[in-house]
């Protein structure tokens, strides 16, 4: 049975990372291209602003997993010691396992997307475009 818990839980906490991040990197800033004299290269620099900041934020899918590998195992290790404290430290450690997983893999995949807009942003007002958000 208990083998059975720690096998799910593993397998929730990649299927979360996996899942906030599905939708990751289609943003691209808004640009306003009103009395701007660089209007005909707005697509061309989008393109490279965006490879530029997906090498600069990392892959939000593999950080979102890494987290989750993270936060799994540490808390598990706090989760088997509070479940320890109250005579089940396998299930404490299961439920400990999932929420840290959870959490730390959500917060790696929101900050490496932050970081991609923020360098995204960066890139295009760098060139010389008005970025609106």
């Amino acid at each position: 049975m208990m083998r059975w818990i720690t096998a799910t839980a593993c397998v929730l906490m990649v299927g979360a990372g996996g899942c906030a991040t599905q939708t990751a990197r289609p943003w691209t800033p808004t640009v306003d291209t009103f009395q701007n004299s660089r209007n005909q290269y707005v697509s061309q620099d989008l393109h490279e602003c965006r490879i530029l900041a997906q090498r600069v934020s990392g892959d939000a899918r593999q950080e979102a997993v890494s987290g989750a590998v993270t936060g799994g195992l540490v808390g598990a290790a706090g989760g088997a010691a509070l479940g320890a404290a109250f005579g089940n430290a396998g299930r404490g450690a299961a439920v400990g396992a999932a929420a840290g997983g959870i959490g730390l893999g959500a917060a790696r995949a929101s900050q490496s997307e932050a970081a991609f807009r923020q360098a995204y942003t960066n890139c295009m007002r760098q060139r010389g475009h008005t970025v609106l958000n």
